[in-house]
């Protein structure tokens, strides 16, 4: 399939794999989409900006490059940097079309539904989206798909009347009248208020005035404050709604100073906010924030989870909003007839975007219409002819699931080990991400579809690097495929996926294939030295390692279903180098944990955990999200045979009471690039097992056993 993405500037219609449809979402072939002047614009503008200009515009990352540099290099920096500003972004957060597919737990629509779309993150302009339900509503009957189309930006202008709450006879001022403008004075007029419309472009004050603004106010007639007052017999304005986009700040001052006492002020535009005191104090005037389509935007538990509110306890949510903004139009309330004055065909999506970098002779709003679908959705897309003649001892691999970690450490590192691997394919949820990533990597071909990757006998290997919960079950397939299997950590976030993997290698016979977790850090020349230094060590050892984990958000993934939280879903590492180090089996698991006395931390951010190995060795960890970031993550310390050994932070290596010189490294080195050649070796034949299984399952047993203290 079709879809637009920026880069650099610049905006392109790429071919990208068509999405699968999944639990709680809908697959919608696009009829038309809106292209946001406002939002795209400076989306596009932003993209092809020099580094030092956006620096300038954030130098909040400029900070986070500088500690980056001195905690892993310069090189790994700059390829980071570099991976960042490369990538080609979606666009498009407005559309309309037709139901192609309903996910499991979708009540409410059915395949050939005619319905609208809304959300960043999802309603791309492409000819095929993937939807979460509480962003995707029903289209009257008597409502075409270009007007549907807008629902975004007609949701946004509605959630800015709620915030406005106006009153049947009230007088508003719309500052800005482009679209959002236009249809804000329009649902204001509908709300039975006498509205006054302020904007640079002429043509746009007569076309509010044909759909029922009252008056119309150009800066260059007369003072626009003044003639606020004039207008409202001096009191001024009961309300203002400022729908314009400058980064100046005299429009939310001149807001202001248009108002009557105790008035209220609503930001729906993006304006400078240099908030001057005298300008609102002696009003008592309220200042409001309206944000994007209403209740629900920026909640992942609503938008991705599809967990409504309630409409008892809010009326009106972002989806209520979009489908009454609908209504409107059905009802003959809103009138979109002259709103509408630009439509292109997806394949001129260039000549589209241009025409809305012009003056004031740019359209309001432009859309994009798709033609039909001419055929059954195409899910893998071939980026390179397949290389015929690779060396025999090459291993074919394919990733599975491209997030940040992947892209940014174990495909550089496969890119420096081609005489062990060949990228074969890239697997992603999203076809523009699997497209980039497979292009700027080298792969055969690119996939939505993890299955074409486990069905395809040219595949030796796969790394999976999904969310930690699919990890089990995917792992599970891929070896149940043939496949050898780099699976990042967690191994399993049950007991039931687990066991369903230790069965797998339990029962039949023959070779099977190869499982590692991702638990590099065992794999770094600090643990590898530290091993050998106790191999032959004649007493059991005490083992105390500190890992300033740093905050985390309660609403990320990692503390979710998805994730795990953190003790499964990170702690698991140092259970696993506990195990490698002692070489032991558990015998006893112990773990204390800080109980939040606010609703800042989770319950198993901050805990300690307690481990007793059968040799004797005991082990702790203290693991805390308390801690400052600027002060180093992970310390290890030993006890063992009258040496004290201390790991800092994979930087540098002292033992103390022994010979050995300190090591060091000028940059962290946990292991990463080891553990891939670790896993060729196996595959190869070459060496056994990276971690033998029992202890791949013993690291996460442990992680199972304390999450019941926790």
């Amino acid at each position: 399939m079709r879809q637009v993405v920026v880069s650099g500037g610049t905006v392109r219609l790429e071919d990208v794999p068509a999405p699968l449809v999944e639990p709680g979402t809908v697959l919608i072939r696009m009829d038309h989409t809106c292209i946001s002047v406002g939002t795209e614009m400076s989306g596009l503008k932003a993209t092809g900006l020099p580094l030092w200009k956006r620096a300038l515009r954030q130098p909040q990352n400029v900070k986070k490059v500088v500690d980056m540099v001195l905690a892993d290099g310069l090189s790994a920096t700059k390829r980071l940097v570099q991976e960042r500003l490369a990538v080609e972004l979606p666009t498009g957060y407005s559309g309309a079309g037709v139901v192609l597919e309903v996910g499991e737990g979708v009540d409410g629509f059915s395949i050939g539904d005619r319905v609208a779309c809304a959300g960043a993150q999802c309603a791309f302009h492409a000819e095929v989206v993937r939807v979460p339900t509480n962003l995707v509503v029903r289209v009257p009957d008597n409502v075409n798909f270009e007007a549907a189309s807008s629902v975004a930006l007609g949701a946004i202008a509605l959630q800015g009347i709620r915030r406005a709450a106006p009153t049947l006879g009230e007088t508003f001022v719309v500052i800005g009248l482009g679209i959002l403008g236009q249809l804000t004075a329009q649902m204001l007029r509908a709300n039975g208020c006498r509205v006054i419309g302020v904007d640079l472009d002429r043509a746009r004050i007569e076309l509010a005035e044909q759909h029922g603004m009252t008056w119309g106010v150009h800066p260059d007639d007369a003072n626009d404050v003044q003639q606020v007052m004039r207008i409202t017999g001096g009191a001024g304005a009961d309300g203002v709604i400022i729908t314009a986009a400058s980064p100046s700040d005299v429009i939310v001052s001149a807001a202001f100073r248009m108002c009557r006492k105790k008035a209220r002020v609503v930001l729906v535009g993006d304006v400078g906010l240099d908030l001057k005191r005298e300008d609102f104090y002696v009003k008592e005037l309220d200042f409001l924030i309206s944000t994007s389509y209403g209740p629900g935007r920026y909640d992942p538990q609503y938008e991705e989870g599809g967990l409504d509110y309630p409409l008892a306890y809010v009326r009106w949510t972002e989806s209520r909003n979009m489908a009454e903004y609908l209504r409107l139009i059905a009802d003959g309330v809103l009138d979109l007839r002259h709103l509408i004055t630009t439509v292109h065909t997806i394949d001129q999506v260039d000549v589209a975007y241009r025409s809305l970098q012009g003056g004031f002779d740019k359209p309001l709003m432009a859309l994009l219409s798709y033609p039909r679908l001419s055929s059954d959705l195409v899910r893998r897309l071939e980026l390179a002819p397949a290389v015929a003649h690779i060396g025999s001892d090459v291993i074919r691999i394919a990733l599975i699931g491209a997030g940040g970690f992947a892209k940014g450490m174990h495909l550089p590192n496969l890119m420096d080990m081609q005489s062990e691997f060949r990228l074969r394919a890239v697997a992603s949820r999203t076809g523009h991400n699997a497209t980039a990533t497979g292009k700027r990597f080298g792969a055969d071909y690119c996939t939505t579809d993890y299955r074409e990757v486990l069905a395809d006998p040219d595949i030796d290997a796969v790394i999976v690097a999904t969310r930690h919960d699919s990890h089990g079950r995917l792992a599970l397939e891929a070896l149940t495929a043939g496949k050898h299997v780099l699976l990042e950590k967690p191994l399993a976030l049950t007991d039931f996926d687990l066991r369903a993997i230790e069965d797998f290698y339990a029962n039949g016979t023959g070779p099977k294939p190869v499982l590692l977790t991702g638990f590099n850090r065992r794999f770094s020349p600090y643990a590898q030295r530290i091993a050998a230094r106790v191999a032959g060590r004649s007493n059991p050892m005490i083992l105390n390692y500190r890992m300033n984990a740093g905050y985390i958000p309660l609403d990320h993934w990692v503390h979710g279903v998805e994730g795990g939280g953190r003790n499964r879903g990170e702690a698991c590492h140092i259970y696993d180098l506990f195990t490698f180090l002692t070489g032991e089996r558990i015998e006893r698991v112990e773990a204390t944990a800080i109980r939040p006395a606010t609703g800042y931390y989770a319950a198993s951010d901050n805990f300690v955990a307690t481990l007793s190995f059968a040799d004797g060795s005991v082990a702790t960890l203290t693991y805390s999200a308390l801690g400052a970031s600027e002060y180093p993550k992970e310390r290890l310390e030993i006890f063992v045979d009258g040496t004290v050994i201390s790991l800092d932070d994979y930087r540098s290596l002292t033992i103390v009471g022994g010979k050995e010189k300190p090591f060091a490294t000028r940059t962290a080195d946990k292991g990463q690039k080891e553990e891939l050649l670790a896993f060729a070796k196996a595959i190869k034949g070459q060496a056994e097992w990276p971690i033998p299984l029992w202890q791949q399952v013993q690291a996460t047993r442990i992680s199972f056993d304390i999450e019941r203290f926790l």
